[in-house]
């Protein structure tokens, strides 16, 4: 479709074309509220019946300078008339801000999608940063693939809030609302849900609040009257299951998930933490809510952070901490105590793209042998991986239940993709959830004498808590005697203890659910996944079995131990496919532990999987083509 310019006008005539899911990205400046724009898109699109799925893509820096290309935030939104399980491979929409959006996002637009720019962005200062020889909307080869919609948006954005009295280049900051303004246009998108938002948000400033709004109507009406584009896209609600439903981000999700584990059981909630992106959120959102008894301890270091939880931990609270891998291996040294103490806590690891500060808001899966091995000695403990924004409300209640019943510090991975991204969430009822059961042991259970590591039938020891009479004892560091706790050297003690504590976490296997398959369960390939690649992988095989090809998917949420049944679904299938944000570490530990031959799909760009890249490798192997 040829490119033109949008002009206003008499209005032409309008068409309507249903579409079954679409694909929307904001990008521009980490400035310019393109997250602002995108999660408002979210938001609307969720409250008019969409199922929904976002990819918030932040730059690494704080401030990365103006107009280059380091410093491009966007935000990918996908509503659809059905259940998606990913934020979109191609998008059929994209706002570039300025030169530099442009230059980073083009190439994921679809052939005929609806490119919209701010031509008033496109001046020469904004082309040198960018790297750009000439003005690419100039260039019929750049632009002439799209519905191309190029306005002076700052102009008209600064004309249309003249009367709020703001100033010129607060006006222009505006702008995101303009733009949003001609999506919402464009997809039939309800102006009031973002409307009341201004309300709330910039209230307290009336004459912000009427400049946004003036903006956002400015950008639905331009939209009315410009030649491009020619139609309404209409996406119809999705077949939600009844009930109540909010959007919540993966932090988000953790963080309400911990609240409710902890009412459940009648616990404190001790959150230790050192702020780190990107597992920082989780923090704010506990420590907005302190009417739930939650308590929150900023630390001044991670190791800080961790001690305190252990501390927690003994004390008798819920205690929990988290960060991303640079916060996970300085409290590795911590970790191993809290094994060798075999308290109950949770270590959440959000990774991101590593190594050191590495692609701090990007997503990686490379922590996963950190997680399993990276503590000093034989120190195992429960690994679990959340596999969408959803999933977390879900992953770390689980989690406190194994290490309550096991006695046990658990860990819990997500990913800077899953803990930014966002979908719609179906609120619980309260009574629907049933209770964490904890037991200490009673003054009347110490009359013959407590043994603070005499274990049960799951080998797990009691969680005595101080001040209780009868029930002084020691634990610390130090090598502690069968059943009794005493510092113990023996060579035979080290090894019973070692053997007890191993096989407490590898008994954990008995007591999770088995291991299911999605898609052909006697096929030619098996998928196997773990953490926030789930979405993508699951829409890939749905694909392959459409098309025909005999492929399943087995979606890993339990990486330590794993499930007992793998075993058996794994040599059933004369091929399996490992995708991975990393280098290989689950493939590697499946070819160890069952001696498979597994080949792998790898990736370490701080990007997510697209379906796409999947369904390619898996046709790829059905088809013989095994290199790479």
């Amino acid at each position: 479709m040829s490119s033109a310019s949008a002009t206003a006008g008499a209005t032409p005539s309008i068409s309507v074309q249903e579409l079954e899911s679409v694909v929307v990205r904001f990008a521009g400046d980490s400035g310019d509220g393109m997250q602002l724009a995108g999660t408002q898109l979210t938001n609307t699109s969720a409250l008019g019946g969409n199922d929904v799925a976002t990819f918030p893509d932040y730059p690494a820096e704080i401030r990365a300078p103006l107009g280059t290309l380091a410093g491009v935030s966007g935000f990918q939104v996908r509503f659809a008339s059905r259940d998606i399980l990913t934020p979109g491979d191609q998008v059929d929409t994209l706002v570039a801000m300025n030169p530099a959006a442009l230059k980073s996002n083009i190439g994921d637009l679809k052939t005929g999608g609806i490119l919209i720019t701010d031509s008033d962005a496109f001046d020469s200062k904004g082309l040198k940063l960018a790297h750009y020889a000439h003005n690419p909307l100039e260039d019929n080869a750049v632009v002439s693939s799209f519905q191309h919609l190029n306005a002076p948006i700052t102009r008209l954005t600064r004309e249309a809030v003249a009367d709020s009295g703001i100033g010129r280049k607060l006006a222009a900051r505006c702008r995101n609302f303009f733009a949003m303004g001609l999506v919402y246009w464009i997809y039939e998108r309800d102006l009031e849900p973002t409307v009341r938002f201004i309300e709330r948000r910039f209230g307290k400033d009336q004459a912000v609040a009427e400049a946004d709004t003036l903006a956002l109507k400015a950008g639905w009406n331009f939209a009315e009257t410009s030649e491009i584009p020619r139609r309404h896209y209409r996406v119809p609600p999705a077949p939600l299951a009844a009930g109540r439903y909010r959007n919540l981000t993966g932090n988000q999700a953790l963080a309400y998930g911990l609240i409710s584990a902890a009412h459940r059981c009648g616990k404190q909630l001790f959150y230790g933490s050192y702020p780190i992106t990107p597992a920082s959120d989780i923090l704010h959102e506990l420590s907005a809510h302190k009417e739930f008894g939650v308590m929150t301890f900023q630390a001044e270091d991670e190791i800080a952070a961790m001690t305190s939880v252990i501390g927690a931990a003994y004390g008798g609270a819920m205690a929990v901490t988290a960060s991303a891998g640079p916060g996970i291996s300085l409290k590795l040294e911590a970790m191993g105590l809290a094994v060798m103490l075999e308290l109950p806590l949770l270590v959440l690891n959000i990774q991101r793209g590593g190594p050191s500060t590495g692609l701090p808001t990007k997503p990686e899966q490379a922590d996963l042998l950190q997680a399993l091995f990276g503590r000093s000695g034989e120190a195992p403990l429960p690994v679990l991986a959340a596999a969408s924004p959803a999933d977390c409300f879900e992953i770390v209640q689980e989690a406190w239940q194994l290490a309550v019943r096991f006695m046990t510090p658990v860990m819990v991975l997500s990913d800077a993709f899953v803990a930014s991204g966002a979908e719609p969430w179906r609120i619980p009822s309260a009574d629907d959830l049933p209770p964490i059961d904890i037991e200490h042991p009673t003054a009347a259970e110490a009359k013959g004498g407590f043994q603070p590591y005499q274990r049960n039938q799951l080998l797990a020891r009691p969680w005595a808590l101080p001040g209780t009479a009868g029930l002084m004892h020691r634990i610390g560091g130090l090598e502690k005697q069968v059943d009794t706790g005493n510092v113990n050297y023996s060579p035979d003690n080290h090894a019973a203890m070692t053997e007890l504590r191993a096989n407490k976490i590898a008994g954990i296997a008995g007591h999770i659910p088995a291991q299911t398959l999605q898609g052909d369960p006697q096929g030619e390939l098996l998928v196997v996944s773990w953490g926030g690649t789930y979405g993508a992988t699951a829409e890939a095989v749905r694909h392959c079995v459409r098309a025909g090809a005999k492929v399943a998917l087995c979606h890993l949420r339990h990486l330590n131990p794993l499930p007992a049944n793998l075993a058996g679904i794994l040599a059933r299938f004369p091929q399996i496919l490992v995708p991975e944000l990393n280098n290989g570490q689950l493939q590697r530990l499946l070819r160890d532990r069952f001696l498979v031959e597994a080949h792998g799909l790898h990736k370490v760009q701080g990007r997510p999987f697209s379906s796409r890249e999947i369904a390619v490798r898996i046709h790829a192997l059905l088809s013989g083509r095994t290199s790479s």
